[in-house]
């Protein structure tokens, strides 16, 4: 759920990282809960698809949490081989697997088989969410030391934001304490509790501008893997416009004490198909108004996106919307099936290998956001990408569920594809005539065609004309040349 033309883009970085409560009085000593987290890991690389980038190990963070398990970010995680943890002030180092993902909240749950890890410890509780100038401690292990770091600062911010991990549009709070590589999966203490998780930082332009994950969004996330399943934060899945012009409140007859967010596009697979419809106008969810900017009343004198009333849900859960439609008041309810995420046309997948397809030398991927982060590190591939390929991310939308973006990455030079060879990174359009909707359906169209040439159109009308058996005969030999061992992953 987003709004079209009013975002601000803001420059976000992760992080660099390549309780069970006791029945007591005492309150426990946050640093006893704080764990090093040591972990190795192998991503897969998506600009050569048939392999991986290599080993990379790096440092972070971690805090334990009620049913003997370890919380920290996805990010540090993800496509691990191996992580090992260390609590705070202690030398034994102990195996952990992951447990649970939340790729979308940028949070993971670790477990450890070894009861001794646990012993004599207590768990921090979850508490309030700060207000602004709150003074908070971060906790963790940044880079240039081995020992606990403990940084204070005060909470400058709370607001929506898009995080740099996933992408998703959730609740953060940004805070002036010092957040360096190896912080990310450490807790944020206020008044003893654990108030939130940190996790990102701004570029590095800017000095001591970090950000935490707030502890609503951490108890979603608890709440939702008690069924021993990640399903996800709820989405309602429409594209919306502010109502700020006076024009246009008046167009959609919203009255002088009327306020509300219009609806300009119900996405393909949206829970709201059948109930809401283009131009409605939201005037209040589960019983919050709305505001002209799609923001409820947060807190006194602080305002955020409306999601949040959705987000806090587990998927299967309901939301009443009161809507104007065509002058006429409404209420209905929203069945939340859909998480955040489930409608993007360039998606980020996770902990999964790459799909690609290699022809006669020519390599075709569907487009997704790991193979554009690879651009420049992943750090200022927005710079560096391929302007094509990253329109497709910022500004394209989903026609129907199951649409893909297929592109052509890359061709592994040889004399069957002479002519061809600086075609990487080009969109295909169409197969013999057939526009593509996704890529098994290019494959299809490929593979089961019956003419005896493959008329391949790419990006601009470019034509790429192949003999299909020439082509299907030269893959074997070419991918042997090149040592890959396989010439698709489906």
């Amino acid at each position: 759920m987003f709004f079209t033309k009013f975002t601000l883009l803001l420059v976000l970085t992760l992080i660099p990282t390549f309780g069970f409560c006791a029945n007591t009085d005492i309150q426990p000593n946050p640093s006893e809960v704080v764990v090093k987290i040591q972990v190795v890991r192998n991503p897969p690389s998506f600009h050569q698809p048939w392999q991986n980038i290599g080993h990379r190990s790096a440092n972070a963070t971690g805090v334990i949490v009620e049913g003997r398990r370890i919380l920290t970010n996805a990010h540090v995680v993800s496509n691990s081989v191996f992580i090992h943890v260390q609590r705070a002030g202690k030398t034994e180092k102990f195996p952990a697997e992951v447990e649970f993902f939340d790729h979308a909240s940028d949070l993971a749950l670790l477990k450890v088989d070894a009861a001794d890890f646990f012993k004599d410890v207590t768990s921090l509780p979850f508490g309030k969410l700060p207000n602004v100038r709150d003074k908070v401690a971060v906790y963790g292990f940044p880079d240039g030391g081995d020992k606990l770091s403990i940084t204070e600062g005060v909470v400058s911010r709370i607001e929506h934001i898009s995080y740099a991990y996933s992408g998703a549009f959730l609740l953060a709070c940004q805070i002036d304490a010092p957040i360096n590589s190896g912080n990310s999966g450490g807790p944020v203490i206020y008044e003893n509790q654990v108030a939130g998780i940190a996790f990102q930082g701004m570029n590095y332009n800017y000095e001591n501008i970090g950000y935490m994950i707030p502890s609503p969004v951490v108890e979603q996330f608890l709440e939702d893997v008690k069924d021993g399943s990640v399903q996800g934060i709820p989405d309602l899945g429409i594209t919306m416009q502010k109502l700020e012009s006076p024009y246009l409140r008046k167009y959609f007859h919203l009255t002088g004490n009327e306020n509300g967010a219009l609806i300009i596009k119900i996405l393909p697979g949206s829970p709201g198909e059948g109930i809401l419809n283009n131009e409605d106008v939201i005037l209040t969810v589960d019983e919050e108004d709305v505001a002209y900017d799609g923001t409820i009343a947060f807190r006194k004198d602080q305002r955020t996106y409306f999601g949040y009333l959705i987000q806090k849900k587990q998927l299967g859960d309901s939301v009443r919307l009161v809507i104007k439609r065509a002058g006429q008041i409404k209420e209905v309810t929203v069945p939340l099936t859909q998480p955040v995420g489930f409608a993007k046309l360039v998606p980020l997948k996770y902990e999964e290998k790459p799909r690609y397809y290699i022809l006669g030398g020519l390599v075709f991927q569907p487009l997704s956001l790991n193979y554009l982060y690879e651009f420049g590190g992943g750090v200022n591939w927005a710079q560096n990408a391929p302007v094509e390929l990253t329109n497709y991310h910022v500004n394209g939308e989903l026609d129907f569920q199951g649409k893909e973006i297929v592109f052509l990455s890359e061709v592994l030079a040889d004399k069957v594809n002479v002519g061809y060879h600086e075609l990487g990174d080009n969109i295909v359009q169409s197969v013999n005539g057939e526009k593509i909707d996704n890529f098994k359906h290019f494959i299809e169209l490929v593979e089961n065609g019956a003419s005896e040439y493959l008329d391949i159109v790419v990006s601009r009308g470019t034509k790429i004309l192949l003999d299909r058996k020439t082509m299907v005969d030269s893959t074997e030999k070419i991918i042997k040349k090149y040592s890959i061992k396989s010439a698709r992953n489906l």
